[in-house]
Parts: structure tokens; C-alpha cells; sequence
């Protein structure tokens, strides 16, 4: 069972700017809660209680100040920071140390995933995971990510990044399972011709090796890219919407915390205060 996760919160968020010229993209409200709290709240759901974030070098003050050392929430979090964006396996050769001989599930900071079965689905990839583990989601743009072609029984038979003509809509998320292997995999990356590793060509390492194994989203989930303005706009309508009808919160991470029984009532109590006087404080007292 994987028991350590990596947040990717570094780079600079160049798409959101002028936004992100004072504040990082992962500190960025996505409708009431910080983008960061969305990442963590998937690792913690899916049991997963130590964590590593990765910065860059400007911003690891902030995050600190935000999450601490993750033991008021009842995890632990080490931060590390990347000194520029080399592309995500770089997350992988940054935390060697972090990750040792385990397993890790890696999800990028500015991802959000939401949907009924979706905790389920994580925890039987951490049980399922030998090799590597992808989610996949149906878009309709499949041009603009990394698509999955499948064959029979839900064969992996090709991995495309952002093919002219696709011939499949399943886009690769944000969301990575690797076992400990993965550190000398991404050591043996070549840089690509924009002079970062891919992710693709990790994965198509563990599908030469017949470890990699996918996750197939249905239409009951959603997987939404909060990389530019009209993104992060739109994720956060659609949690509001959520929230305003069930009257529960997307990504309370006190309350997973509570759930996974990894803190009491008296430590949300301290984290109301905290937070001080606000609608996120008020969903804490009601429910608790």
C-alpha cells in the first residue's frame, strides 16, 4: 500500500499572470479554499498521510505558512524546492530521498478531481499498482493532452502526446502512481526538445515493461485543469454550485482529517481559530 504522496506546486504560473506575479498559482483561491487544498485533500483521501510539496524557490515561506508542518491536520509534510520548472518526472530525482524504496503517488498542484466512487477508485489503485497507475478522463479536445489508446480489455496499446488526429478522447490527468523505481527511471530521462522531461516518456518506459495499468474516470467524475484564468473560473463556479446545494464542502481537509481519524474535535476547534471568523470556520463549527 503507497503511504507517500508528492504535490508539484512549483513553477510560476505564467498562464495565470498577471495573477500569480505576487502569489503562487497553488496559493490561488479556487473558490473559497486555496488551489493547494484540492491536491492534498486527493492524497489524503486516499489514505495517504505523508506528503512532500514541491515549491519553487520564492514561495516555500508562504506554503509554510499556510500548512505548517501538516501536524495539525494529523499528517507530514516536508517541503523541497525546485530551482525551475524541469517537468514533472524532475518531481521524482527532487524527492528521491523523500520517496527511499517506496511507492508514491504524484498529482500536480493545479488539478482538480471530483466525483461519486472516486475515493473508491483511489484506494484500488494503491491496492492494484505493481508498476505505474494512470487516471484517464474523456474530453473532447483530445489535441491539447497526453491521450491513451486503448485496445482489447482495456489494454494499454499506445500513449500519444497531444496527437494532430487522435483516436482516442481518454486524456491522461494529473494524477500518477509509481512504484519506488521510478527515481532511476526519471534519472535516465533525455531532455525534450522544450529542454524538460516528460511525463510520456516515463510512462512509456512502464508500458515497454508491461507495468503500466490505467483508471478509467466515468462520466460521474470530474477532472478539471485550473492552469489558466478562464480554468480556475470556471472549476470554481463549479464548486460553488456543488457546495451551495449540498450545503457540504469539496476539500475540507479538517473533515477528511476527522474521518481518517488522524485528529480529534479538539484539534478542529484549534484550527477555527486559525482560520478566524469566516464561512470556511462556520462549515467547521456546524459540522462539528
Amino acid at each position: 500500500m503507497i503511504k507517500k504522496g508528492i504535490i508539484l506546486a512549483g513553477g510560476y504560473g505564467t498562464r495565470l499572470g498577471p495573477l500569480t506575479k505576487a502569489v503562487n498559482k497553488q496559493l490561488l483561491p479556487l473558490y473559497d479554499k486555496p488551489l493547494i487544498y484540492y491536491p492534498l485533500s486527493v492524497l489524503m483521501l486516499a489514505g495517504i498521510s505523508n506528503i512532500l510539496i514541491i515549491t519553487n524557490k520564492y514561495e516555500k515561506s508562504n506554503f509554510i505558512k499556510l500548512l505548517g508542518d501538516g501536524s495539525q491536520i494529523g499528517i507530514k509534510i516536508t517541503f523541497l524546492e525546485q530551482s525551475r520548472p524541469k517537468g514533472l518526472p524532475d518531481a521524482f530525482i527532487i524527492g528521491k530521498n523523500f520517496i527511499g524504496k517506496d511507492d508514491v503517488v504524484l498529482i500536480l498542484g493545479d488539478n482538480f478531481f471530483y466525483g461519486q466512487g472516486f475515493t473508491n477508485r483511489l484506494k484500488n489503485a494503491l491496492k492494484k499498482n505493481n508498476g505505474a497507475t494512470i487516471f484517464t478522463y474523456i474530453v473532447n479536445n483530445p489535441s491539447d493532452y497526453g491521450i491513451l489508446e486503448i485496445g482489447k480489455r482495456n489494454k494499454i496499446k499506445k500513449i500519444i502526446e497531444k496527437p494532430f488526429r487522435p483516436k482516442s478522447n481518454l486524456a491522461i490527468t494529473g494524477l500518477y502512481f509509481f512504484n519506488h523505481k521510478v527515481i532511476n527511471f526519471a534519472k535516465s530521462l533525455k531532455p525534450s526538445k522544450r529542454n524538460e522531461l516528460e511525463i510520456v516518456d516515463l510512462l512509456n518506459i512502464y508500458l515497454k515493461k508491461k507495468l503500466l495499468r490505467a483508471e478509467f474516470m466515468g462520466r460521474g467524475s470530474a477532472w478539471l485543469d485550473t492552469g489558466n484564468a478562464t480554468n480556475l473560473f470556471n472549476a470554481s463556479q463549479y464548486i460553488a454550485a456543488i457546495e451551495e446545494r449540498q450545503g457540504l464542502k469539496i476539500a475540507c481537509i479538517e473533515e477528511i482529517a476527522y474521518q481518517n481519524k488522524w485528529i480529534s474535535k479538539k484539534q478542529i476547534l484549534k484550527r477555527i481559530n486559525f482560520y478566524g471568523k469566516c464561512d470556511y470556520s462556520d462549515y467547521l463549527k456546524k459540522t462539528f
